[in-house]
């Protein structure tokens, strides 16, 4: 649900603005948006994707968290999203000059992979996500629709549960779908032992 305002906001009008309860909020293109309470399947898919990357960032000793919340300040300061999961590389949290009091990211270098679980509001993911993070310069970004929310021209017809790897080259996010039992390519996690379908059996 879109917040009634009298005017835009920028990134940090919103930040000040952000109430301490427990719902979640993002700012699109300088309004704000109340975010509908994720259901238990997407929820399943969430958990399931931190706790397997999570694996991977350990065995390899990698230099990534993944916060349960963060924010992805958009190049305009217009946006900030709240990933479903945000995998960030702690090395360059020391040159992002928001991330110790606001927890937010504005760096591609910060950002070595974004996921997003598509929902009922899949055009978001598809379209006004997709392209902020591709402007942003995130090298890799996951549009992971377990559910097949999203339009028959990216899952085809009938519509099978799909899973978007987009990774940037010269700029420009290359998508590359996965489906049934076919292994993830992940540019950032070469070494990810991890199919479609084992994500979408992660539904309970």
């Amino acid at each position: 649900m879109t917040q009634p305002l009298s005017k835009l906001l920028t990134f940090d009008e919103f930040i000040e603005w952000y109430p301490k309860d427990s719902k979640r909020y993002e700012l699109h293109k300088g309004v704000i948006v109340d975010m509908p309470p994720p259901s238990g399947a997407h929820e399943d898919v969430v958990g399931f994707l931190t706790r397997k990357l999570g694996v991977e960032i350990d065995r390899l000793n990698l230099p990534f968290n993944i916060p349960k919340t963060g924010f992805v300040r958009t190049p305009s300061a217009d946006s900030g999203y709240l990933p479903d999961v945000l995998v960030v590389n702690q090395d360059n949290l020391k040159n992002e000059p928001l991330w110790k009091k606001e927890s937010t990211v504005t760096q591609p270098e910060s950002v070595p992979l974004v996921i997003e679980v598509v929902s009922t509001n899949w055009r978001d993911d598809y379209h006004k996500k997709y392209a902020d993070y591709e402007e942003m310069g995130i090298p890799e970004y996951w549009i992971t629709d377990y559910a097949a929310w999203g339009a028959r021209k990216f899952l085809g017809n009938p519509k099978q549960p799909t899973i978007f790897v987009c990774e940037l080259v010269d700029g420009e996010y290359q998508m590359t779908p996965f489906q049934g039992n076919n292994p993830i390519v992940s540019p950032t996690f070469p070494q990810l032992n991890l199919t479609a379908q084992q994500i979408f059996d992660s539904v309970c």
